[in-house]
């Protein structure tokens, strides 16, 4: 049989590059096109081969086969079907003007003449199928992704501090998951830069998706994520949507890390650090302390010129007053125990208390969730646009937000992190002095905030006062017996609710 004359081109296509790498429909086509061409004694010259979807136009290998098409470079095509070739109406149009232009196309799998009219009507009709299966698949996929949103879940790959846990969950990172609300924190005190902050937390093992350096961009994306305080943001849809996963931070941090960042809040440089600067005060001008080195030591002093008091106190002998009050809480292991015991009765019968509360927030919560439910499914119908939705959605999500704030404080989960307060407490007071010794002069600063009240200096004198609910150890440990009396537990038990409400109270704040 005699050889055709004709010069082909082979085209062949996938959707994705996981396709073409691990699927078999790259090779199945090749051997479809070849059997086809050596049927028709087709003369195969080239091969063009892509991994991409042909729903848009711009697949950079197709555009350039159709250009050396037109030089005249090969005599006609061969693709395995028509939607291999195109799957949107003006790639096909531009296939429909080569065919005008004398160009031979055929589908190895379809028997359509595109010279004759009926095969290119039949040919029009099948581009058309394709085409629109395109766009109800784009449908259908935007209606899934929006009910996996409005269900609270991220279809997306999860950011630095989560893991993927299938079906739209993320959970939070066991090891990344703390290092991300660190970054949070760090950059919350004023003290870091970006550049700054990446180094630190580059330090700490903090690292991106694919176990390298964070980036400049890497860092800011983070700290501008709303995901990392309970919301997915959607920029493609301009909507945000609650989110089932477990915060990172909370709205007060996210918020204030957000003032730093657009330059609300001022960051002065610090070019040294003082453990007690503007901790304690002048009593005679009411001014703070400030720190400077001189010789080797550290000494504050107050710097009111019009103030008499010239005294400056060396940081070791504050040091020496300060861990002298802190011996003086003296809590021992068998108060500890003690107070731990009457805590959790404690906690058992403050519960039924709670529920009543509990339930009434529990409804608010779950009508205003229907209400959103209703706008985004008002939105995938294109009952209402995306800028009245956005509108009502933020003040529906802020009120939602507002009762699950409200619900942290009572719900029996938030009774864990306040048990968590409290045992940080005791294991505080136990350790107190020793705690000091070993931290770092940041956790000094921390430690001393803490645990008092009020520093201030007369004369040559260092007042210390310890803040509540150490004070009232402090008064407690004037008993020398190590176990509680019997006529003493009304007291304990009445110090034990202050502590708890105290710690209650940091919790919600926190």
């Amino acid at each position: 049989m005699q050889k055709s004359t004709k010069l082909f081109f082979a085209y062949t296509r996938v959707s994705t590059q996981r396709q073409g790498v691990e699927g078999v429909s790259l090779e199945a086509q090749r051997r479809a096109i070849q059997d086809y061409a050596q049927r028709q004694n087709l003369a195969i010259t080239q091969w063009f081969e892509e991994r991409q979807t042909a729903a848009k136009r711009g697949r950079p290998i197709f555009v350039q086969m159709l250009s050396l098409l037109r030089k005249g470079k090969a005599n006609g095509l061969i693709v395995h079907k028509i939607d291999r070739s195109a799957r949107n109406l003006k790639d096909w149009a531009d296939l429909g003007e080569l065919v005008d232009t004398g160009v031979d196309i055929h589908f190895a799998n379809e028997n359509y003449d595109l010279r004759s009219r009926g095969g290119r009507l039949s040919a029009d009709i099948q581009a058309v199928v394709a085409a629109d299966f395109i766009r109800n698949l784009r449908e259908e996929t935007k209606k899934g992704i929006l009910a996996r949103l409005q269900q609270g879940r991220y279809p997306r790959w999860a950011p630095v501090g989560y893991l993927n846990c299938g079906k739209g969950i993320k959970k939070p990172d066991p090891i990344r998951g703390p290092l991300v609300r660190q970054a949070f924190e760090l950059y919350a005190t004023g003290n870091y830069s970006l550049e700054g902050l990446i180094e630190e937390m580059d330090r700490r093992g903090l690292r991106n998706c694919r176990g390298t350096k964070l980036s400049r961009n890497g860092m800011s994306c983070i700290l501008n994520n709303r995901f990392y305080m309970g919301l997915i943001p959607m920029k493609g849809m301009n909507l945000v949507f609650a989110g089932v996963h477990e915060p990172l931070v909370s709205k007060i941090l996210f918020d204030r890390v957000q003032q730093i960042l657009r330059g609300k809040t001022m960051i002065h440089a610090k070019h040294h650090f003082f453990v007690f600067s503007r901790l304690i005060t002048c009593k005679v001008c009411s001014r703070h302390l400030s720190g400077e080195i001189q010789k080797g030591h550290t000494y504050y002093g107050c710097r009111m010129p019009s103030c008499p008091q010239r005294k400056s106190f060396r940081e070791e002998m504050i040091e020496k007053t300060v861990l002298a009050k802190f011996r003086s809480i003296r809590f021992s292991e068998t108060e500890e125990a003690f107070f731990r015991t009457r805590f959790e009765e404690f906690l058992h019968n403050l519960g039924s208390a709670q529920d009543q509360n509990l339930k009434s927030l529990k409804l608010q919560f779950d009508q205003i969730t229907a209400k959103i439910s209703r706008l985004v499914d008002a939105y995938a119908e294109g009952i209402l646009v995306a800028e009245i939705v956005r509108e009502k959605q933020n003040a529906l999500l802020a009120e939602k937000k507002d009762i699950e704030n409200r619900l942290a404080s009572v719900e029996r989960q938030d009774m864990i992190a306040v048990t968590g307060r409290m045992r940080q407490f005791f294991e505080l007071a136990r350790n107190a002095e020793q705690s000091y010794k070993i931290a770092l002069p940041e956790e000094k600063r921390d430690l001393v905030r803490t645990l008092t009240s009020n520093l201030a200096v007369e004369a040559e004198n260092l007042f210390v006062e310890l803040t509540f609910p150490f004070s009232e150890l402090e008064k407690c440990s004037e008993n020398n017996s190590s176990t509680p009396e019997r006529d003493v537990l009304r007291t304990w038990d009445a110090l034990l609710e202050r502590v708890y409400a105290h710690c209650a109270k940091t919790c919600v704040v926190a």
